[in-house]
């Protein structure tokens, strides 16, 4: 498998525009609530660093990180630092990412490496997980970056990378996403009758990621259900 360039890509244009949203704001604005419950802006963006570099453990073949309580200490300890400390913090960290993800050997694409929570995956899947965490988390800071504003090339690829995260899920009934140009995805469990949720990729990415209730979509065969955290 060769590199994922088109994800790499993507990623590298998301991270450059977080970049430039977070040197915008100030110690006052890091300290505000952002749109996940109980966590301020300073809690995002430190976790967006510590994601960066748990992905390069990954990639060099160590524990994403030490274990949970590890990470979200990680996470608490860093949210009230400066708005000039943080946003030096996410720019190396996404550069030390970058530079790992350059550097990775075209055979290794391959191996598959376990990330949290017991999760296997191809490192070839990693840019595009890290692209969800930087356009997702860049959403929920609540600066202006919204649903409708996710680009074309994310929203195609972020519907079957999240339709994939529900499949034979037990507690959703059997899924039939459509997009408006003809597109489809299954989804879901595997018993009951089958759900039709219809509409534009970008309303899609918009439900299946939380961040909306299911605005824009149209429903046949049951009710929308109400899914799972990520």
């Amino acid at each position: 498998m060769t590199k994922p360039t088109g994800d790499l890509i993507g990623l590298r244009d998301a991270t450059r525009r977080l970049l430039t949203a977070l040197d915008a704001l100030d110690d006052a604005d890091l300290a505000a609530l952002s749109q996940l419950p109980g966590w301020t802006r300073g809690h995002l963006t430190t976790h967006l660093a510590r994601n960066a570099d748990a992905l390069g453990n990954v990639l060099a073949g160590r524990p994403m990180y030490p274990d949970e309580e590890a990470r979200d200490a990680d996470i608490e300890r860093g949210a009230a630092r400066p708005a000039a400390e943080q946003l030096a913090d996410v720019r190396d960290s996404a550069a030390r990412l970058a530079d790992a993800f350059e550097a990775l050997p075209a055979e290794r694409w391959q191996t598959t490496a376990e990330l949290r929570n017991g999760v296997r995956d191809r490192l070839s899947a990693l840019p595009l997980r890290r692209w969800v965490e930087i356009e997702l988390h860049h959403v929920d800071l609540g600066i202006g970056h919204t649903i409708d504003r996710l680009p074309g090339t994310f929203t195609d690829r972020t519907v079957d990378y999240l339709t994939r995260r529900f499949a034979g899920h037990q507690d959703l009934p059997p899924l039939d996403l459509r997009a408006e140009d003809g597109r489809s995805w299954y989804s879901g469990g595997h018993d009951g009758a089958r759900v039709v949720v219809a509409g534009a990729p970008t309303a899609l990415v918009g439900w299946l990621s939380g961040r909306t209730t299911g605005s824009g979509l149209t429903t046949s065969g049951g009710t929308l259900p109400v899914l799972p955290p990520l």
